[in-house]
């Protein structure tokens, strides 16, 4: 037996939904490293802020990395768990020496903005292979991450006079 069978889910449904989840996994994977160097690295202007703030992204970016690495599990495949085979399929690109809070918050924009757009795909794919799970675990990282995305906005905001 294996654990789809008690899912209610076929092969390749579940198939279509782990490969989705691979490619989020190696994004992931990048983006946390990429947060590390950042909160490592970041100088001047809003240093303690954004070096604390760092920290609680890639924590939870951590977070986020074992729970697609065990959703897919879940769901008969393996993980990658070697950094050279993500970076053969991540699409975020790894950044260094970022040491400008303006700099760093409009690299973690981009990244959330490619991310959003790659989970709302990895949803759409869960939902048609009625994996309630994963669009769960889904709609929750859109929700965190666009509210994220709110912050650095108002963050990055050069003119509060009004």
């Amino acid at each position: 037996m294996k654990t789809l069978d008690y899912l209610h889910m076929n092969e390749n449904s579940a198939n279509a939904v782990v490969n989705t989840l691979k490619q989020l996994l190696a994004d992931f994977q990048v983006h946390y490293t990429n947060l590390r160097g950042m909160h490592w690295h970041i100088e001047g202007r809003g240093f303690f802020v954004l070096h604390e703030k760092f920290e609680s992204m890639y924590d939870d970016m951590a977070s986020k990395i074992d729970e697609v690495a065990e959703r897919i599990l879940m769901l008969g495949a393996t993980p990658e768990n070697r950094f050279s085979e993500y970076l053969k399929v991540a699409k975020l690109p790894e950044v260094t020496g970022i040491t400008c809070s303006e700099s760093a918050v409009t690299h973690i924009l981009d990244a959330y903005k490619y991310l959003i757009g790659l989970e709302k795909e990895a949803l759409a794919v869960a939902e048609e292979a009625h994996d309630v799970v994963t669009a769960d675990m889904l709609t929750g990282y859109i929700a965190t991450q666009e509210k994220m995305v709110w912050m650095l906005v108002a963050f990055s905001k050069r003119n509060c006079n009004k």
